[in-house]
């Protein structure tokens, strides 16, 4: 790249305007968000604590449950602070670069997270079908594999998003009328041509989650095949307890994610209500995705409560024990 447009580049400043046509409510708007973001650390940070002091959590289902907590509280921590401090001090301004980080962050966690949601889906399916044989498939070290994997899957589908964007110049508008960055709302106040930006950023990245989408509905038929097999309605019916919990964190995860991209593409939804359910998109699965497993899940429970309510008492001892 030419030493003038890499200057170029680095001098310019973007304006983050907020939610269009609400910005008088900024300050209230800022209460919720900033209550559900403090709510969505300590959920995730429960999480986490609690399974990694509990060594009879360290199984594959909840090493995966790790990994979807990292990733939602990255997504949430790359979009939220920066608007609370548009919201409470105006701070709008971000610079090139760091407009082009918090980008790719936002798109590559999202990526990163459709993956891990299929592993978990897999990882039902495993245990569903081959009960005995699921500690011998799903090891520790095979979650590691499945984590590395959609580190580096996200990573290159979002790099030349980012590529896309420096080749760009910037020569006029610098408003950005939203509360982060995301690719084609910087490609938009691009002077130049931005087909390119357009073309790769509904195809791959939409095609990627579609992709993930597809592979995981056929997971939960071969799911439903193997729990049509199962002897018993009991049998039946804790096996597919099992898979309620990571069918709600679906349904939280991709359901506003089609709704929002759908909005900003094809529908005549208000700039505002777009926006604000862009926001909600990088608040709520975070807050709700530890608080559904911990609800439907008893041994994440218990150990919640024994480690941050009486995280003192030990096992109770038998009648006469010393």
């Amino acid at each position: 790249m030419p030493s003038s447009n890499a200057t170029s580049l680095a001098a310019v400043t973007f304006v983050l305007t907020g939610i269009p046509g609400m910005e008088q409510l900024h300050g209230w708007i800022s209460v919720p968000f900033c209550c559900l973001y403090v709510a969505a650390l300590l959920a995730n940070g429960a999480l986490l604590a609690t399974i990694w002091a509990e060594r009879s959590l360290h199984q594959p289902m909840y090493l995966l449950l790790c990994l979807l907590a990292l990733a939602d509280l990255t997504l949430a921590t790359t979009a939220v602070p920066k608007a609370l401090a548009l919201f409470w001090f105006r701070a709008g301004e971000i610079s090139f670069a760091a407009c082009l980080t918090q980008m790719f962050f936002l798109h590559f966690t999202c990526l990163v997270e459709s993956v891990i949601l299929l592993a978990m889906a897999l990882d039902r399916f495993v245990a569903i079908r081959f009960p005995l044989r699921y500690g011998a498939v799903l090891t520790p070290r095979a979650v590691a594999a499945a984590g590395l994997a959609a580190v580096l899957r996200g990573f290159c589908i979002i790099l030349p998003c980012a590529l896309l964007l420096r080749r760009l110049r910037f020569c006029g508008q610098r408003s950005i009328a939203h509360t982060y960055c995301e690719h084609m709302g910087i490609a938009r106040l691009a002077c130049g041509d931005t087909a390119a930006n357009a073309r790769y950023g509904l195809a791959l990245p939409f095609a990627a989650g579609a992709l993930d989408l597809l592979l995981i509905a056929v997971s939960y038929a071969f799911i439903l095949r193997a729990v049509a097999r199962l002897p018993s309605r009991g049998a039946r019916g804790k096996a597919l307890h099992t898979c309620g919990s990571h069918l709600c964190v679906l349904l939280l995860f991709y359901l506003p994610a089609a709704l929002t991209a759908l909005a900003q593409r094809f529908g005549r939804v208000p700039p505002g209500a777009h926006i604000l359910l862009a926001n909600l998109y990088v608040l709520l699965p975070p807050l709700l995705n530890p608080l559904v497993y911990g609800a439907r899940t008893r041994q994440i429970r218990d150990r919640v409560l024994k480690v941050l309510v009486c995280p003192g008492r030990g096992v109770p001892r038998a009648p006469g024990a010393k």
